[in-house]
């Protein structure tokens, strides 16, 4: 219950406009500073936990201990973590181009799915939660690699869980 409620925390803070991503370029040692705060941890944090459920435990576990075997005692950057999950996959997923989605852009996506029959469309744009005029920037140009989980009545959650990359604005 608590990490939920720092989640929350967390995503109420990244749904101004004045949010930052969880990582950029930086200039100064004040702007090294203000990047790890507690939204770029704990945003880190989910981000890694959906990345976990997309890929699966066993498969983001592999990726983790090739990141760690192929660093240790090394500097790394976000880049060699996807890259280890790249190799684990085999080429299967670019986890690379689908992080960066989320750790370049400040914010988060808000999906929406429409069923008709048996058509289920989603789509995505940018949730803002108040618009500051001051800090206000146009980001229509957003998008999202979204990994969605979903089941059928045929199935159980525990069982064939279907997966879907939602990469471009909307989808069938």
């Amino acid at each position: 219950e608590d990490f939920l409620n720092l989640i929350f925390k967390a995503m109420m803070k990244d749904s101004l406009n004045s949010s930052h991503p969880v990582s950029s370029a930086v200039q100064s040692s004040e702007q090294i500073e203000e990047m790890f705060d507690a939204l770029s941890y704990i945003k880190g944090a989910s981000l890694l936990l959906m990345l976990k459920h997309y890929l699966t435990k066993d498969v983001f576990q592999a990726g983790i201990e090739v990141y760690l075997h192929n660093h240790n005692y090394r500097t790394a950057r976000s880049d060699d973590l996807w890259d280890s999950m790249n190799e684990i996959t085999n080429g299967t997923l670019d986890v690379k181009k689908m992080m960066k989605t989320w750790i370049v852009h400040k914010g988060f996506p808000l999906v929406t799915v429409v069923r008709t029959g048996k058509i289920i469309s989603v789509q995505q744009e940018k949730f803002l939660y108040r618009v500051e005029p001051e800090n206000w920037t146009s980001d229509a140009s957003y998008l999202w690699h979204i990994p969605l989980t979903y089941i059928t009545n045929r199935c159980n959650f525990t069982h064939c869980t279907n997966a879907y990359l939602l990469d471009q604005k909307s989808g069938t």
